[in-house]
């Protein structure tokens, strides 16, 4: 989750006065301001004159996720962003808050969907399979790690499909075109295409914040045959006037199918985007109607 965003956006709250919008800011400010240990909520409430209970419903209610949540994609992203620059993973671990290197490790699977030493380098370490097929809405590209399903695509050209993957993880020790390792999830999505099953239920190996997760969640609920507008998904997450951040949290989804993020519209009923473009929304679409769940 973008925090900074998810600040500003907290000064849109209805459902919260502006007191209340500008205690939480406080909040946030406090947990941004940590250097080393986190403070615990108590703390915090204390340091804000506060109840701990009223401060964790606000807090939520405000922001769309806990104060632990908050500050744990705060470190989350302060831990990748020292890595990418180079830092070795004691140093990212320290600079980032933890208290030690086995909280990193303990967290990492929750905080990466890889190792950290892998993900230091853009997925240095991990080993890819992939395959590309024809599917009803034309070139299908499946890649998969060890653990699960790691991303997919949909387009016209193989070339530009495979690029796309690499860009994804620039520095994977191998990511090598495997027709026999992938070809269960190969299957699985083919199946959900041609319309035979209402979801894609594949183990994943994906990366998220605590937001995304929640918004992931949130689609993955939806049924086939059936939409939500971004509002709708952010007042069932309880975060009003949240649909940008929905929308934003559907456009960074890796593994969209298995992660239904096109049964997600505008308020007015509009496609709104779509990573692959709205006519492949358009066609998804068209194809659950005809087969609901």
């Amino acid at each position: 989750m973008d925090m900074q965003r998810a600040k500003s956006a907290a000064d849109t709250q209805a459902s919260a006065t502006p007191r209340q919008v500008a205690l939480v800011r406080r909040a946030c400010d406090l947990i941004d301001a940590q250097d080393c240990e986190r403070m615990t909520l108590a703390q915090i409430a204390k340091a804000l004159d506060a109840s701990p209970w009223h401060l964790q419903r606000l807090f939520k209610r405000v922001m769309g996720v806990s104060p632990r949540d908050y500050a744990d994609a705060r470190r989350n992203a302060a831990f990748r962003a020292q890595l990418k620059n180079g830092d070795s993973i004691a140093q990212a671990t320290y600079g980032a808050g933890y208290g030690s290197s086995s909280r990193v490790y303990e967290r990492a699977e929750r905080m990466l969907g890889m190792t950290p030493a892998s993900y230091a380098k853009g997925g240095k370490g991990a080993v890819i399979a992939y395959d590309i097929v024809d599917s009803p809405l034309g070139r299908l590209l499946v890649a998969a790690t060890a653990k699960g399903l790691c991303f997919l695509s949909l387009g016209r050209d193989d070339a530009r499909l495979i690029k796309e993957l690499q860009r994804e993880f620039p520095q994977a020790q191998s990511i090598t075109r495997d027709q026999h390792s992938i070809a269960q999830s190969v299957s699985v999505v083919i199946d959900f295409l041609e319309g035979k099953i209402p979801h894609a239920e594949l183990p994943l190996d994906v990366r998220a914040t605590a937001f995304q997760r929640r918004v992931w969640n949130e689609l993955i609920a939806i049924p086939c045959g059936e939409t939500r507008t971004y509002s709708e998904i952010a007042e069932t997450m309880g975060v009003p006037r949240g649909q940008r951040a929905v929308g934003r949290a559907c456009a960074t989804n890796p593994v969209s199918l298995v992660i239904p993020c096109h049964r997600a519209l505008r308020e007015d009923g509009g496609l709104g985007g779509y990573r692959w473009g709205l006519e492949f929304k358009a066609a998804l679409l068209e194809g659950e109607a005809e087969h609901p769940e």
